[in-house]
């Protein structure tokens, strides 16, 4: 039997009540809550001997509309609640504060010079789920405090309290404060139709800092339908590593889904740790997060059911970030140290506009990484944070380990210089080579300190990436390895249209765009445009192979982008890259250059063994054959 009302008008008819209390008999009804529910909130507010305004859905069912008649009725009733009320005394509203009601509500106390506090009333696990047939939206109080006219005084003091003990957070303007209100009740629904039921799509949601109102934790709920339910296997939450929240098992929805049912739980929470944010530890971090977790919980989960806490290796990682700040091309950007699954440290160039995406990687020598972790244990039997950039890895270029590729796709566009002819001959002849975006440079300087005849021409349009690449990855330039600060158009548009004009056996594209409306983030669209692919074929020598760094997630931009290219390189290989969106496009001009799959492995075999030669310094870990196994003909 249903008693709510079809809209909050129907409060305020004499019809809806009659018919209600028909309906509903002699049985109690509490709306908002029993007292159990409201007391705590009640009791901070509230002293025994104090006369306070106590309203507890009164505003509510008055407030049906905003029409003029009823908002007349209502000033005159928050103007009785004033006159009535002494200097500090209080006017205390139950309300499920609807957009109306807190727009009338806050205004007109803060108008009249009252402090304006809104107040969560929080519930306990069972009284959530016996409210459910009540309201979806949680229950506010709000708290006016009336206080003395200062004549010409502007002051109006806006608070939110998310919890009956938390501190209140104090917010700027009226408007705030309603759209935190709003946040809550947002979250509230999400919270009861992931209790109602499951396979809601993909849900994810930031906690934030009930001090600084910063995101702290990034959460999403992942349901397995395929599990069959047990009683101990409803509901976990999984921690991620610090710095591994870019991996594909952690970031990406398919990779979460997988971890789900490898997990075996019917529902799986994934918790990603904030940078900027501090951690003191696995017991912290669950005993902050264990009431609001069990909000997402499912339905049909036992009552005082015990919920693990995963992670991987039992501890929530180390992030340490050694660098901060903001170029004008790219925004805000750090430089952030992390510990690998394996223990080895690892440097990596974020930007803040895309937080999730690793720019930049490089591993960190062994025996930096050998003294982090030491610090980081003799920390730990201090009870200090290790986190602190003086007690982690050195921020020197030269702590980079250089002969080690961290990008699976800079692994495969490598491999993409086996489909030069002789490619065995690679060392002792000479290679020019034009790589436009440079990042934190391990793509070029790869190819620089591993074929020692190259000529490596660099472009890149952001003067900061070269002052990161000096400073944090080891990159430096050379009499074979130069860096131009320009526009990659441009600077091949002028070498194309030049008079001695270069040419390139290779030329690769492993640049970003801005633009993070495009169903294309690499490379910008502007570099697979038809007249400009004629610029990069006139500076690429007879067997020279353009290498490109292809993301989008358009199909049919895609499909647009792989037949531009194809018009203008007869001969296209496509290797995407498992586990990511990236695919690594291979061009050439001639159909007599086309190779199949045996061929491409064997010249990449002769590459490889040439590259292995004793004092290479080559990681036996990279094999340049695998990169290409995979290679699909366009």
């Amino acid at each position: 039997m249903n008693l709510l009302p079809k809209s909050s008008k129907e409060f305020g008819s004499v019809d809806y009540w009659e018919k209600f209390f028909q309906q509903r008999g002699k049985k109690a009804f509490e709306w908002y809550g029993t007292y159990l529910e409201l007391c705590g909130v009640l009791h901070k507010y509230i002293k025994p001997r104090e006369r306070v305004v106590l309203d507890k859905g009164t505003l509510d069912a008055v407030l049906t509309d905003e029409e003029e008649k009823t908002l007349q009725q209502v000033d005159r009733m928050l103007a009785e609640v004033g006159r009535v009320l002494q200097v500090g005394g209080r006017y205390l509203c139950i309300s499920l504060a609807q957009a109306h009601i807190l727009k009338k509500a806050v205004g007109h106390f803060s108008r009249e010079g009252w402090m304006v506090r809104v107040h969560q009333v929080a519930s306990s696990q069972d009284q959530v789920l016996e409210a459910e047939s009540r309201f979806s939206l949680p229950v506010f109080a709000f708290v006016m405090t009336k206080f003395r006219p200062v004549p010409g005084s502007a002051l109006q003091i806006f608070e939110l309290c998310a919890q009956e003990q938390g501190k209140p957070v104090r917010l700027e303007s009226a408007e705030r404060l309603t759209e935190a209100v709003r946040e809550r009740q947002q979250y509230a629904w999400l919270c009861s139709q992931l209790r109602r039921k499951a396979g809601l799509g993909s849900v994810s949601l930031d906690l934030c800092s009930g001090d600084t109102g910063e995101p702290r934790y990034t959460l999403h709920v992942v349901d397995s339908p395929a599990v069959k339910p047990s009683r101990d296997n409803h509901f976990a939450i999984f921690i991620i590593p610090q710095g591994r929240e870019t991996e594909w098992l952690f970031g990406m929805e398919e990779g979460r889904k997988q971890l789900a049912a490898s997990a075996g739980f019917r529902r799986l929470v994934t918790v990603a740790l904030h940078r900027g944010q501090q951690y003191d530890g696995m017991d912290s971090v669950q005993a902050e997060l264990s009431s609001r977790v069990m909000e997402l919980a499912p339905a049909g989960m036992p009552p005082q059911q015990q919920v693990p806490f995963l992670s991987v290796g039992g501890d929530i990682g180390v992030r340490t970030v050694q660098h901060q700040d903001c170029s004008p091309l790219s925004g805000d950007y750090v430089i952030e140290d992390v510990q690998g699954d394996d223990r080895r440290y690892f440097r990596r160039l974020i930007f803040l506009s895309n937080r999730n995406v690793v720019q930049s990687e490089a591993r960190l020598l062994k025996d930096v990484s050998h003294r982090a972790q030491k610090k980081r244990k003799k920390d730990k039997k201090k009870q200090r944070p290790a986190d602190t950039p003086e007690d982690l890895p050195p921020a020197l270029g030269q702590s980079v380990d250089k002969s080690y590729l961290c990008c699976e796709h800079h692994k495969a566009m490598i491999a993409g210089l086996a489909l030069l002819r002789n490619p065995e001959l690679l060392l002792e002849t000479p290679l020019a080579l034009l790589v436009v975006g440079l990042g934190g440079g391990s793509l070029p300087l790869f190819v620089h300190d591993h074929f020692p005849k190259s000529c490596v021409d660099a472009v890149e349009i952001d003067p900061s990436m070269l002052e990161v690449a000096t400073r944090w990855f080891g990159f430096a330039q050379s009499e074979r390895m130069k860096v131009h600060i320009a526009d990659g158009l441009d600077y091949i548009t002028s070498l194309a249209g030049g008079e001695a004009r270069p040419l390139y056996d290779v030329i690769m594209f492993d640049v970003d765009s801005k633009d993070p409306t495009l169903g294309m983030s690499c490379p910008p669209p502007a570099f697979v445009d038809q007249p400009f692919l004629q610029k990069v074929k006139s500076i690429l020598t007879h067997e020279g192979v353009f290498v490109l760094n292809l993301v989008c997630r358009d199909l049919a931009l895609k499909d647009s982008v792989l037949a531009g290219l194809k018009a203008a390189f007869p001969v296209l290989y496509v290797r995407r890259i498992e586990g990511e969106v990236n695919e690594i496009l291979f061009c050439q001009l001639h159909p007599g250059q086309k190779l199949a799959t045996p061929e491409l492995l064997e010249m990449a075999q002769a590459l490889e063994r040439t590259l292995r030669r004793p004092g290479r310094g080559w990681d036996d870990t990279y094999v340049l054959s695998d990169m290409l196994k995979t290679v699909k003909i366009v």
